[in-house]
């Protein structure tokens, strides 16, 4: 499977955010990783619909909108007005009745929908739900702050995720020219990346790299 490079918009530079969306787009990246969080389901906020939709005016790449919230079907709908080609539901914060609504609002929409886990959640959480859903977001570090390092357990997921699962695995946290060896290597190929990326010299040779 082609390897898609999502940089990570959290650690960007917001004060000259149109400038950073170019660049990314120059130096080849397939998308846009934006993470939402509301200081509940993780230990940090950062934005919401309003911001996403002035993203969405300056760039043409996708935006896949990861909703670390509490109650994210409350809130789908708004994202999905600013402009969201993908949305990205914690399956901690779901049951599989609400997932299922979710897709099917998201497909009227045609919004792609994606799962994702955290670090702690056992992958048998989320077998009832691959048949719902279009691609998997693997936590490779505990959600809420940029910056932190992989946790190797990560691997071990994508490789029996795979094994069961023919479409897009992406994986999130800690990403960098080494992990991403790893994580390819065990059937992922969506690789989110932050301060990896924003924080290169070169954007473009750090993209070259994970790729």
């Amino acid at each position: 499977m082609r390897i898609k490079i999502a940089p990570s918009i959290l650690s960007a530079d917001f004060s000259k955010l149109g400038l950073e969306l170019k660049k990314i787009k120059l130096a080849g990246a397939d998308l846009i990783h934006v993470d939402v969080m509301d200081g509940r389901f993780v230990p940090n906020i950062t934005i919401g619909p309003v911001v996403v939709k002035f993203i969405r005016k300056s760039t043409t790449l996708a935006l896949d909108v990861h909703l670390m919230i509490q109650n994210p079907a409350k809130y789908v709908g708004a994202f999905v007005n600013a402009g969201s080609d993908m949305i990205t539901v914690h399956i901690e914060t779901v049951s599989l009745k609400e997932l299922q609504a979710i897709g099917q609002g998201l497909k009227k929409s045609k919004v792609k929908l994606g799962i994702s886990l955290n670090p702690g959640t056992p992958l048998a959480k989320i077998k009832p739900a691959l048949g719902l859903v279009d691609f998997i977001l693997v936590m490779s570090v505990n959600p809420g702050f940029g910056g932190q390092a992989f946790i190797p357990g990560a691997i071990k997921k994508i490789r029996q995720l795979r094994a069961i699962f023919a479409k897009d695995i992406a994986v999130d946290g800690g990403i960098n020219n080494i992990t991403a060896k790893q994580v390819i290597a065990a059937g992922a190929n969506v690789l989110v990346a932050g301060s990896y990326i924003f924080g290169a010299k070169n954007i473009k040779q750090a993209i070259d790299s994970l790729r």
